[in-house]
């Protein structure tokens, strides 16, 4: 490998703790809110996961980079994160299947990224202090402009973000004579859960995340899906309207992470910014109804009042999350509805919640069956 030169650089967090590194690929500035990944794989899927849109990602492996990057491990079709800070980046790549290395992959997606900092102390002050914003820099010598700029960006709280990566236009997924129709409403949705819903005989709409219900049952569809996404669910109020209808109707409907959210919001339970996120791909969650325990992906900012549904008549806490006792799970007790707050398509991850796909599938069978009888 030919010696390459590289610049310094430094990372400020909005309460002026200054953290110093040297620039990945060609000088930068990126801007976000500042959040830690502790998969010790899956780096090309957390970069391209929607829901980290506007996120600088910490990665607490400290070797990015050595495996490459392989196109059918994309989550979207482009980088969502806003900037990569690690410790140690690999330029080169032994992974046969990788088409192109890290590097180049960040400079084909005009990524600005840091490593050679201290990621270990990094992680340990965001976990002491909480997730804020931040900046990345080799513009070391704009240090005053940059603070300024910092201090006028808005806090992830009431922040809309799922129109940024939502679909435009409508599109399809699956066999068009599969035996089921799901109608899925894009907050940022990733494909491994596409891949996850067509390979269950199901044929897959994309709506973007301002359809109306009425324009999404036009297409007759047997399901209804709410998929992840970035951001704070307060301000999107179109889809949580939409779930109202969903529910009202008493149709299949299953959400994903922001979806989740946003069912509960529907139904009157709050959610809150959390002190530090949950994401990564090792998280305990205990299955209510099962007693069984599952490893799950995660990756979220917010999270479900827990007192306000447990109160709630309507709904059940299917799940919790073992390290906090946050909700990882809500069930309507009498609707064709339920949610989760972690992933279970994975991607990356292990594969201990797929059977969620399973249950959402006999769901539209059994709704199907009684529309037949």
């Amino acid at each position: 490998m030919a010696y390459i030169t590289r610049k310094k650089a430094f990372l400020i967090l909005a309460d002026g703790t200054k953290f110093f590194g040297k620039s990945i690929g060609p000088d930068g500035t990126s801007f976000g809110e500042i959040c830690f990944n502790t998969g010790m794989t899956g780096y090309q899927e957390i970069f391209t996961d929607p829901s980290y849109y506007g996120q600088l990602m910490v990665t607490t492996n400290a070797h990015i980079g050595n495996y490459g990057v392989h196109k059918e491990d994309e989550q979207s079709d482009s980088i969502k994160i806003s900037g990569l800070i690690c410790k140690n980046f690999s330029y080169e790549f032994s992974r046969p299947l990788a088409e192109i290395s890290l590097k180049n992959y960040l400079i084909k997606n005009k990524l600005f990224g840091i490593s050679d900092l201290d990621t270990r102390a990094l992680v340990n002050y965001i976990r002491e202090n909480g997730a804020m914003n931040a900046v990345i820099s080799t513009e070391i010598e704009q240090e005053d402009a940059l603070i300024k700029k910092l201090s006028e960006m808005p806090s992830m709280e009431g922040l809309e973000l799922a129109s940024k990566v939502s679909t435009k236009e409508p599109y399809f997924v699956g066999d068009p004579d599969a035996l089921y129709k799901v109608a899925a409403i894009d907050l940022g949705v990733k494909i491994n859960i596409l891949r996850h819903l067509s390979k269950r005989n199901i044929y897959v709409k994309v709506f973007p995340f301002d359809t109306t219900f009425e324009e999404m049952k036009r297409w007759e569809p047997d399901g209804f899906f709410i998929s992840n996404g970035p951001g704070d669910p307060n301000p999107l109020h179109h889809p949580q309207k939409v779930a109202k209808e969903i529910i009202k109707n008493n149709l299949p409907l299953f959400g994903i992470c922001l979806g989740h959210q946003i069912i509960a919001l529907a139904n009157g339970i709050p959610t809150y910014k959390m002190f530090n996120g949950h994401r990564g791909i090792n998280h305990p969650v205990m299955n209510l109804k099962t007693g069984k325990g599952e490893i799950t992906s995660q990756n979220h900012g917010f999270a479900v009042d827990k007192s306000i549904a447990e109160s709630n008549k309507d709904f059940e806490v299917s799940h919790i999350h073992l390290n906090d006792l946050t909700v990882a799970g809500l069930r309507m007790k009498n609707k064709n509805c339920f949610s989760v707050q972690y992933h279970p398509e994975a991607g990356p991850g292990p594969n201990d919640a797929t059977y969620l796909f399973d249950e959402f599938y006999q769901n539209i069978k059994n709704h199907s069956a009684k529309k037949v009888n």
